[in-house]
Order: C-alpha cells, then structure tokens, then sequence
C-alpha cells in the first residue's frame, strides 16, 4: 500500500472535512460538534472509542508496539476576513491555525487505515485532542490515559514558513517553553500636581520594564535563546491623578528549562529591587504554559525515513519562540512534532498563524495523511 496514492484517492473529502470543520469553529473545550462528526466516522471504520470531554482516544491493530498520532481541533478567537466560500459561519470565532486541516488530515489517515488495518505491525492510537490554544487539553488527554501502552507519538501542523507541500522536520528544541507573567506595582495616589507626596508606580513600572529587558541581553548566554515581552500595561484614568497601582502582563519564552528557571528569577529579584529602591511593594505571578516541545533524534530519523519512501519532500525547519502543548506528550513518550509547509504565493496564502486571513493550501492536505500513515504503517519497522 502507498500512503500517497491511498491520501490522494480521498483528497476531496479531505479537503471536505477541513471545509466544514472551519465553517464551524469551535473554541477549547467547547468542540462538541467537531469531535460528534470525528467519533461518528471512527465507529463506523471500526475503532474503539474513549471520549474525554471533547476529546478523542481512538485505537486499532494490536502488536507489541503502539504508535500515537495527534490532532488538535479548537478554534481561536478571530472575526475571519477572508472571502471564501467556507468562510467562518460563526462571529468572532475562526480556525485561524490550522486545526481544521490537522482534524481532517488525521480523520483521512483514520480512514485510510481502517482499510489496511491487517497491514499494520502494531497498534495506532489516534488522539483528536480539544483545546491546544492555552487550554493545555493535551494534559487532560494524558490524565484520561491517552499515551498509557504508547511507545512513540507523532504530531503534525501546517505550516506558513515553510512552502507548500514540504514536509519540516527539526531534530532537538523546536517549540519553545512559554510562561505568562503579571506584575503588580503599589505606590501611593495623590495629585499629579504634587509628585512629592505621592509614591509613583509609573515610573517604577517604566524601569521594571527596562530592568526585564535586559534579563535576555545580560543574563542569558550568547549561545542560548529566550524572550521575556510585555505585552501589557494598565495604570490610571484621569490626567491629573497619579494612580496607586500599576499592573504588567506578558510573556516569556526559552529551549533551556535552566534559563526559563532563570528568567522568572531574575524577573522577580529585578520586580522587588526596583519597588523597594521607591518605597513600593509589588507581587509577581508566573504560570508555565507548555514546556519547550522536544524532538526526539530517533524519531525524526523515523520520519525523515518515511517522508523518503514514499517520495514525499522534506527538510530542516527552523525552531520557533511559539509554543505548542504537544510537548507534555513528548516529556512521557519519545515522538516528533512535524510540519507540513503550506504557503503559497501565487494562490495569495501568504497570512501568518493567527491572522484574520489566515488560509491553508488545500492541495497539499492529503500529503499530511498520507506521511500520518506511512508512519503508522511502517511503525516499529
């Protein structure tokens, strides 16, 4: 069986799929209609189903080794401004990166497999997972048992830096570890008239931000990589008022665990000096958002000898400061967060993640299936 011709047999219900999941967004944990239409085909391709809230846990074959693959389906947050026949039917909601693709992408190599299930050498797994857009669904799949019995995982997200069709995939460090931050600065109100007789928290918010600023460009070796941005700043309401308190909000980004261990601790002594150095208090909240996702080397071996046999084109992809919740899988399980490049000039797909137009070359969809099941296929070969 070759994947590519089985993927391109079915490419237009693919594309099918993917048009009515983007016609019908659905935010984290609220994806009640999109994984209804998933366990319907599922059960009728003969799967054992395990529902987790909005979530999918899907198995068939048997062996002694069992290979996962996942699939996001949340929507984000986005008024859509594309003119296209499938465009978003719901305001303010849009698959704006790509989930859409990826649930239609794995329901065809669901399919696909289904019909060659006495080909397979062991176990597929498929994860349709709610809520990767900080919703972290994938630590609810992991607690209902998702990667229990799962010896490598696999992932795979369109792509807008990569052309269409190319299949990316990066060894090491690929996503980045994410934490969001918000800093609290109290001062003491007054008039604005009369600064003397007021503790200030603008000013010392202003130097915060500097002092946070320089925690990448002094702290962090030349050699590693991290961000810390704030990203938002809310102080005051009249101008003749100086207000008590002043709130930070923002971002930090990093491949180490050690520097992003540094970063918040910088980020803290560097709050609570400059507060105090004013005659101001001041609290810092941290909360990680995903660990840094961490491809295996063996694994994407494994993938790049799939990509190769099957004749699919494939290269290095350049590491991201974005993040991804795939990687709480690959903490448990060895596996590989794969792309597949789908910018296109000339079709005007061009958009960034996240954009209000953002597209995906539909083209090129059948070729995620078919690498999704070439590595089920050939898995542990």
């Amino acid at each position: 069986m070759n994947p590519v011709e089985e993927a391109l047999k079915i490419k237009d219900q693919i594309v099918a799929w993917r048009r009515d999941f983007h016609m019908h967004p659905e935010l984290g944990y609220e994806e009640e209609r999109t994984s209804k239409i998933v366990e319907e085909h599922l059960k009728e391709w003969g799967y054992k189903i395990k529902r987790v809230g909005t979530g999918i846990i899907a198995d068939i074959g048997g062996g002694e080794k069992t290979i996962a693959l996942r699939a996001d389906m949340d929507a984000l947050p986005v008024q859509e401004e594309n003119d296209v026949p499938y465009k978003s039917q719901v305001p303010g909601k849009m698959h704006a990166c790509g989930h859409d693709a990826h649930t239609a992408m794995l329901l065809g190599a669901a399919k696909i497999l289904a019909e060659h299930e006495e080909e397979l050498m062991g176990r597929v797994r498929l994860i349709f997972q709610p809520a990767e857009e900080g919703g972290n669904g994938a630590l609810k799949m992991i607690e209902a048992g998702a990667l229990e019995g799962v010896d490598a995982i696999f992932g795979l997200h369109v792509w807008m830096d990569l052309p269409s069709g190319v299949v990316g995939i990066h060894e090491g460090p690929f996503m980045a570890g994410a934490g969001e931050f918000e800093a609290i600065i109290k001062g003491k109100g007054g008039h604005g008239a009369s600064p003397h007789q007021a503790v200030d928290p603008i000013p010392i918010a202003a130097q915060a931000i500097l002092g946070f600023q320089t925690i990448v460009s002094r702290n962090v070796p030349p050699m590693e990589t991290a961000v810390v941005s704030v990203t938002s700043l809310h102080s005051g309401t009249a101008f003749n008022v100086i207000p008590e308190e002043v709130s930070l909000k923002g971002t930090y980004r990093y491949f180490n665990p050690e520097i992003g261990r540094m970063l918040t601790k910088r980020m803290d002594e560097l709050l609570k000096g400059i507060s105090s150095a004013h005659n101001a208090s001041s609290t810092l909240h941290i909360r990680e958002v995903t660990p840094p996702t961490i491809n295996d080397p063996k694994m994407c071996l494994f993938a790049e000898s799939i990509a190769k046999k099957f004749g699919l084109n494939y290269g290095d992809v350049e590491p991201t400061m974005g993040a991804e919740d795939f990687a709480y899988y690959l903490r448990e399980v060895p596996g590989a967060f794969l792309t597949l490049g789908i910018k296109n000039e000339e079709k005007g797909i061009t958009y960034p993640h996240h954009h209000p137009k953002f597209d995906v070359d539909e083209d090129v969809l059948h070729l995620g299936t078919a690498l999704e099941v070439g590595l089920a296929l050939e898995f542990p070969g």
